[in-house]
């Protein structure tokens, strides 16, 4: 009988120890389920604002395709949304990762016109110092915005900097390797359009001249 409350006690400190460690997991998969939900509600919001409604006529969250580029786009397989007006594809929005922030990876949208030049760009998540980094948020600065039309020609490729190392960018002042990581992995983003242009944009390869 001596031993029969040290038994209970032991099975309800281990019963405790199930509950707790239910607890801990149920709760990391309802905040990751949140966290995955809250990005994707921003990354439909983001679509609509890089690409507004009046240039599309399709549902551009579900025209997507998978492309891999690990070394460009910052993930083994990134997703591209088509955006189309009369079946003509029109822009492309990217989701590459950057993953040289201060702080860790940088999730973006990049969007991209038929043209090369950019639609947009956007940042879906990030963990960069608040009050510093944090200014490539939309809401924090209007940073972001100096990409708008922008393209590997304007400016030149090798502009594609912040000014603290010669290229055509800003920086934030205390904070320079969030600017310069965003600014290489818009550039980034566009090298592998150009490079994929053909088969991105459905278009029909150039065919050459046959030889008089």
């Amino acid at each position: 009988m001596g031993n029969l409350p040290i038994l209970i006690s032991g099975a309800l400190l281990g019963l405790f120890g199930v509950l707790g460690a239910g607890l801990v997991g149920l709760s990391h998969d309802l905040t990751e389920a949140r966290i995955i939900q809250n990005e994707r509600e921003s990354l439909l919001r983001q679509l609509r604002v890089i690409v507004p409604d009046d240039q599309a006529d399709n549902d551009i969250s579900t025209d997507v395709i998978e492309v891999s580029d690990p070394t460009r786009l910052g993930t083994p397989t990134t997703r591209v949304y088509r955006a189309k007006l009369s079946g003509e594809i029109v822009a492309l929005v990217l989701s590459p990762v950057v993953t040289q922030g201060y702080s860790g990876s940088i999730r973006l949208i990049v969007g991209v016109r038929q043209d090369g030049t950019l639609a947009g760009v956007r940042v879906l998540s990030h963990r960069e110092t608040p009050g510093l980094g944090d200014k490539i948020e939309v809401d924090r600065s209007d940073w972001i915005l100096d990409f708008n039309d922008r393209s590997l020609v304007s400016p030149p490729t090798s502009q594609w900097k912040v000014k603290r190392d010669g290229g055509a960018f800003d920086q934030f002042t205390g904070a320079t390797i969030t600017p310069r990581a965003v600014v290489r992995g818009v550039r980034s983003a566009l090298e592998f359009v150009r490079q994929n242009e053909v088969k991105l944009f459905e278009r029909q390869p150039a065919i050459a001249e046959a030889e008089q």
